[in-house]
C-alpha cells in the first residue's frame, strides 16, 4: 500500500475539473518523479469518476515510467500514481471504446520525449471534444518538432464514434527541446485535411473544395489539400485547417453535407486567425507542460478554462508560468 501523506495531493474537481487534471497530474508525476494521490476525479461531471480514455492515459504514462497505481478503474474518483525511472519502451494502449487517441496520446508524449520509445493506441481518432489526429500532427507535434522534438505519428486506422477502431502509432526519440517561442507563426505552413471512412470519394473531396473556397474567398490564402480516404471499421469524415500554429476542425455526422463540414472547420480557423496571438486557445493550453518543462514563451488571444487549469496544475508540482495579458495573452516560464 502506498503512503498518501508522502505524495502530492490534486483536487481533481478544481477549475475545468475534467480529464485535462488527470493527464496532466500524471505525466508532470512521471517527469518529477513526484507521487501523485488524485481525489475528486471529475466530480462536477455527470459520469464522475475516470472513463476508459483516462484510465488508457494513466497506463501509457505509468508504461514509460514503470508507474504503480491504485484506483485505476472505470469510474473511480480516486488515483494513487507513484513514479518509477523514465526508460524507452515500446507500448500497445486500446482505450476500448472509441475515446480520443489524441488525448491518450497527450498524456504520454511529456514524458516519453525524455526517454524515447513508441506507443501503439486503438480507440477513436477523431471523437467529439477532442483534437483531431490530424491536428495533433499537424499543428500541436509539428510546433514541438520545430523546436527539436523527434516525433513521427502513423495513422494506420481511422476510428469514429461509436465504433473506434482507429489505430496511431507514435514513435519518438530521446530529445532536447529547446525553450518554446510561440511568438509567431510560420506563415507559409497552411493546410486542409480532409478524410472520409467508407465513404464514395467524393465526400472528401466535397468537404475540401468547401474549405478551400471559404478559406481562399475570406483570408486571400490557398491552402494545401491532403485527401485522406480509408476503409475501416466504422464511418465518418472529418476536416482539419491550419495556418501557422492555428487550426480549425470539423467532424461529419449523418445527414451533415460535407459541404457544412467543410465551411465549418474552415469558420474555425478564421475565427481564431481574427484574434491577436500565435496559438490558438486550445494549443495554447496543451503546450503548457512543455512550456512548464523546457521554458519559453507562448502568445494566444485569450486565457481559457483549460489554460488556467494547466497553470495551476504545473505551479502544483513547483514549476513556475506566468500570465501577462496585453492585447493578448502571454504565458511564459
Amino acid at each position: 500500500m502506498l503512503n498518501r501523506e508522502e505524495m502530492l495531493k490534486i483536487d481533481g474537481s478544481h477549475l475545468e475539473g475534467g480529464g485535462e487534471v488527470v493527464r496532466g497530474a500524471v505525466a508532470l508525476s512521471a517527469i518529477t518523479g513526484i507521487p501523485v494521490n488524485i481525489v475528486n476525479i471529475r466530480e462536477n461531471r455527470p459520469k464522475k469518476g475516470l472513463a476508459a480514455q483516462h484510465v488508457a492515459a494513466v497506463k501509457a504514462v505509468a508504461g514509460v515510467c514503470g508507474g504503480v497505481c491504485e484506483g485505476l478503474a472505470p469510474e473511480s474518483r480516486d488515483l494513487i500514481f507513484s513514479p518509477g525511472d523514465l526508460v524507452k519502451r515500446d507500448l500497445v494502449v486500446d482505450v476500448g471504446t472509441a475515446g480520443s487517441i489524441p488525448l491518450v496520446l497527450q498524456a504520454w508524449l511529456p514524458p516519453a520525449l525524455h526517454a524515447g520509445g513508441t506507443i501503439t493506441v486503438t480507440g477513436g481518432t477523431e471523437v467529439m471534444k477532442s483534437p483531431t489526429i490530424d491536428y495533433f500532427d499537424r499543428v500541436f507535434a509539428e510546433v514541438l518538432r520545430r523546436h527539436g522534438a523527434g516525433i513521427s505519428i502513423t495513422v494506420q486506422s481511422r476510428g469514429y464514434y461509436p465504433r473506434g477502431g482507429g489505430r496511431v502509432t507514435v514513435s519518438v526519440t530521446p530529445s532536447s527541446i529547446a525553450r518554446l517561442g510561440i511568438m509567431d507563426g510560420p506563415s507559409r505552413y497552411r493546410g486542409i485535411c480532409s478524410c472520409s471512412s467508407n465513404l464514395p470519394d467524393h465526400v472528401a473531396d466535397r468537404q475540401a473544395v468547401a474549405a478551400q473556397d471559404r478559406l481562399l474567398k475570406e483570408t486571400g490564402e490557398v491552402y494545401d489539400i491532403f485527401i485522406d480516404r480509408r476503409e475501416g471499421p466504422g464511418t465518418g469524415t472529418s476536416v482539419t485547417v491550419w495556418s501557422g500554429w492555428k487550426g480549425g476542425i470539423a467532424l461529419g455526422r449523418r445527414g451533415l453535407p460535407a459541404e457544412v463540414v467543410g465551411r465549418s472547420a474552415a469558420g474555425d480557423l478564421i475565427s481564431e486567425l481574427g484574434h491577436e496571438g500565435a496559438a490558438d486557445v486550445h494549443l495554447a493550453d496543451q503546450v503548457l507542460i512543455y512550456l512548464a518543462d523546457y521554458g519559453g514563451e507562448v502568445s494566444t488571444s485569450s486565457s481559457s478554462m483549460h489554460a488556467a487549469t494547466m497553470c495551476w496544475l504545473v505551479r502544483e508540482f513547483g514549476f513556475d508560468v506566468r500570465v501577462r495579458t496585453n492585447g493578448c495573452t502571454v504565458f511564459s516560464a
